[in-house]
């Protein structure tokens, strides 16, 4: 089969690096040149949790020469509409696009290319790029997992197999029954955890230690739950914790128990930058209205409130327009909230 990551920034150049390392053929695609030239001079550098250089194929999207069986979407999803209805140009007649966007883009790609050719993935790890050709992977590499699933039921179970086989080659996959279930799981995190972080301008273990943050973040936690129960969503376990059961409260034990555990949770990835914060970092626009912004609609959809969600995404359109920096000054936004 042909294979592409597009959109190989820090996660797709690391995801390509483990899988071209077990002997598979990937091509990585991106539009940053300069970060093609250095994958296909010196490889693809890997530094943090692991330590490796991988020869690696790397082009440009105008270099495309073929159709691809599967594409793993990795770009940001600000550009969605276009992105996706590119890619159907060098995608095969019956080629699949598995995307590992942030937010819920599968109903994006599913209306370009139709369901049954739609798959989702969640990637429970982190990355962040240093340099052109070198990332940094943030997460402990046997916390390395994947979440799985079709956005039909028509789908080809063939296709499916493929995927998680290839994707093993970096890790443990997961196939999600329930795949909204399993959206919802890395939604939430990512609301909370990547958007806290990001209004501060630090990584996951900074936000969940400091107390003033780690309250905010319990918030859009408490959020995210609510709005899913409202929505008839259940919020799938992750890496095999049942995060509403450890998070979620209605008396003040268990919100004080909820509270202390939040650090704990997030221990094997407190090294992580969301990568809000990079595009943030670089001037480039975030995807704040996919992830926290999407929490926020659904909460307007069943009238759940979502305060501390709409603070994040109001925050973060201020850092984009210029009005603030990220750092510790904002969280006096949420106080009263």
């Amino acid at each position: 089969m042909n294979i592409a990551i597009y959109g190989a920034g820090s996660l797709g150049t690391i995801l390509g690096a483990y899988l071209t390392g077990d002997g598979k053929e990937i091509d990585l695609i991106s539009r940053n040149t300069s970060h093609i030239e250095a994958l296909n001079t010196t490889g693809a550098r890997i530094t943090g949790t692991v330590d490796m250089t991988v020869p690696v194929n790397a082009i440009l999207p105008s270099e495309i020469s073929k159709k691809y069986d599967i594409i793993f979407l990795l770009t940001k999803t600000t550009d969605n509409e276009t992105t996706i209805r590119g890619c159907v140009s060098f995608l095969a007649d019956d080629g699949v696009i598995c995307t590992m966007q942030n937010g819920l883009p599968e109903m994006q790609v599913a209306e370009v290319i139709g369901e049954e050719r739609t798959f989702g993935c969640t990637i429970e790890w982190g990355a962040t790029m240093l340099g052109n050709g070198v990332c940094e992977l943030t997460s402990e590499p046997d916390s390395i997992t994947f979440g799985l699933g079709s956005f039909s039921n028509k789908t080809d179970s063939n296709k499916l197999s493929a995927i998680k086989e290839i994707l093993e080659s970096m890790g443990r996959v997961n196939i999600e029954e329930n795949f909204i279930g399993a959206r919802w799981s890395k939604l939430l995190i990512n609301s909370s955890f990547s958007g806290i972080s990001t209004v501060m301008g630090c990584t996951f273990g900074e936000a969940a230690e400091n107390k003033s943050s780690r309250l905010c973040i319990q918030r859009i936690i408490k959020e995210c739950i609510d709005v899913a129960k409202s929505a008839g969503i259940k919020i799938e376990p992750v890496q095999g914790k049942d995060i509403c059961r450890l998070l979620d409260y209605k008396t003040k034990i268990k919100e004080l128990v909820s509270f202390l555990i939040i650090p704990v949770a997030i221990r094997k990835h407190r090294l992580l930058k969301a990568s809000m914060l990079q595009d943030l970092e670089k001037g480039r626009k975030s995807e704040v209205d996919g992830i926290n912004g999407a929490v926020c609609r659904y909460g307007k959809k069943y009238s759940v409130p979502t305060p501390y969600n709409d603070m994040v995404v109001e925050v973060i359109h201020d850092v984009e327009s210029g009005r603030t920096t990220p750092g510790f000054h904002n969280l006096s936004r949420f106080e009263g909230l």
